[in-house]
């Protein structure tokens, strides 16, 4: 493995060293998960934490904002002290250092975009391992780990062979479009990331609003987005053992129902860089583009997939799947190898996921208008009835983006037979996502001015509970939102227990 020093990590990660030059003998992760030997990486640090980091006899701490006495204290220990300006560059060189020691000659892939990271990255780690493939991904169904603010990735990525017994073949990063600390933005995030894990392939879903506050117009947005592609533009052809197509290029993968990514691709001049354009109006390139028509997923003139076939019938979902499949094609991944992929493909949790029959319950983490409006929409085709929706409010993310996602509620249900029910999931949600008296005015008023009729209900439980009990079996009831909607599932699991119980009296 190829070790390091103190003073070598605090010139990658733009730091300045306090205390001795000492070789660093384990891997980059959090403080109570530490071992003697490992690098502790943390945003801030106070005495306390120094405290437990020289009990566990790491080998240096890296910090953007030590607090209190923490430098005096690490320096009675004898523990070195790395202060960053930022802390995104320890964390995306603890990455490029995983990867480079635990995983060099892998396949990567960096998933990146507004909506659908989470899908299109679950659907790719699929098919590469149901392809033979020992996969790691940081992909879930709370997108916890695609932040990469912290080092639990670099910290995943080098205990993995131990846990599978196997090394690394191939990876699928979900990269988070934008990223911030509290209400500052961490600027080039997605450009620094991708540069860290040096992907084969970059899969850009779309470019919307989301995060207002952190980034507040689409420009912004699409830049910090491109800098992903920037970060695939500026990689040096590679000599490893990877397969011989990949070596001298890499693969952008672009929606191209998408205007501004269709923008994006003018800006790429690395001739290195081969673009693949995956949707419903596709453009040509010189290699196969992959297209929805009414009957299924095309690969140039060839059907591939039947509609009856896909695990999503929704458009943005079909177009996360065409986006999983393109992207292996890029790869080398056999055409058979990827359709067996989805005939046993369970999709994450909260993603258009059924939770009930009669009356049909959909359960979905829309959290940004555009996510909101095309679950709507693909809700109501579903619906031979009457529709529910209960819709959470997002917590703790402040106005701007409220407003926005109720308006495209709003818009979804124009000229449709439903019931809004609107929630604060007070019951449910933790500090972190807690609805402010100003967001849930927000949303209130926004619903009064465009005529928007509700039923209102702090808590997640009797929201649900409504719904549950005004729905006949032909209607449809959508559970929708972000955090707020986490709990749905096990809320709706209990609310049944209980009037099974009722009913056995």
């Amino acid at each position: 493995m190829n070790n390091i020093t103190t003073s070598y990590l605090a010139k990658k990660v733009k730091g300045k060293l306090i205390g001795d030059e000492k070789p660093i003998t384990g891997i980059f992760t959090f403080l109570n998960h530490a071992n003697p030997g490992d690098i502790v990486v943390r945003h801030w640090i106070d005495e306390k934490g120094v405290e437990i980091a020289a009990q566990k006899n790491v080998s240096c701490i890296v910090t953007q904002n030590p607090q209190g006495k923490a430098v005096e204290i690490a320096d009675k220990y004898g523990i070195p002290i790395i202060i960053t300006t930022k802390i995104e560059f320890a964390n995306a060189f603890a990455i490029k250092w995983a990867v480079k020691n635990f995983a060099k000659n892998s396949l990567r892939v960096v998933v990146t975009g507004t909506n659908g990271k989470s899908t299109t990255a679950h659907m790719i780690y699929t098919i590469l391992k149901n392809s033979g493939y020992s996969t790691y991904t940081n992909t879930d169904a709370k997108s916890e780990y695609n932040t990469l603010i912290d080092p639990v990735v670099a910290k995943q990525i080098a205990e993995f062979e131990s846990l599978n017994g196997e090394k690394i073949q191939a990876m699928v990063i979900e990269v988070s479009e934008v990223q911030g600390w509290f209400d500052k933005l961490m600027k080039d995030h997605a450009h620094l990331m991708t540069s860290a894990v040096d992907p084969n392939v970059v899969v850009i879903t779309n470019i919307s609003l989301d995060h207002i506050g952190l980034v507040n117009s689409i420009e912004e947005t699409f830049n910090e987005i491109y800098g992903s592609l920037e970060a695939l533009s500026n990689r040096s052809p590679q000599n490893s053992s990877v397969d011989a197509n990949l070596r001298d290029h890499s693969y952008a993968i672009l929606n191209s129902d998408d205007p501004l990514l269709m923008k994006m691709a003018q800006l790429v001049e690395n001739q290195d860089i081969k673009l693949l354009f995956y949707g419903s109006n596709p453009i040509g390139s010189s290699h196969p583009d992959i297209t929805l028509k009414s009957d299924g997923i095309y690969i140039g003139k060839d059907l591939f997939l039947k509609t009856e076939k896909l695990p999503f019938k929704s458009k943005h979902f079909i177009q996360n799947t065409m986006a999983a499949i393109i992207a292996c094609i890029a790869l080398n991944i056999g055409l058979e190898s990827i359709k067996n992929a989805f005939k046993s493909y369970k999709p994450l949790n909260r993603r258009f996921t059924v939770l009930g029959t009669k009356p049909l319950v959909i359960d979905d983490f829309a959290h940004n208008p555009d996510g909101i409006l095309a679950t709507i929409q693909s809700t109501s085709k579903m619906c031979d009835g009457f529709l529910y929706v209960v819709f959470a409010i997002r917590g703790s993310r402040g106005e701007s983006i409220n407003i926005l996602n109720t308006e495209a509620v709003v818009k979804g249900l124009k000229g449709i037979d439903h019931t809004l029910i609107i929630t604060s999931s007070a019951d449910v949600v933790d500090d972190a996502n807690t609805v402010t008296n100003h967001e849930k005015t927000v949303v209130l008023k926004t619903l009064d001015k465009y005529g928007q009729k509700y039923h209102f209900e702090e808590n997640l439980c009797p929201a649900i509970e409504y719904s549950v009990k005004s729905a006949k079996e032909t209607d449809t009831i959508l559970l929708i939102g972000a955090q707020g909607m986490d709990s749905a599932s096990e809320v709706l699991k209990i609310y049944i227990r209980i009037q099974i119980k009722k009913l056995s009296k």
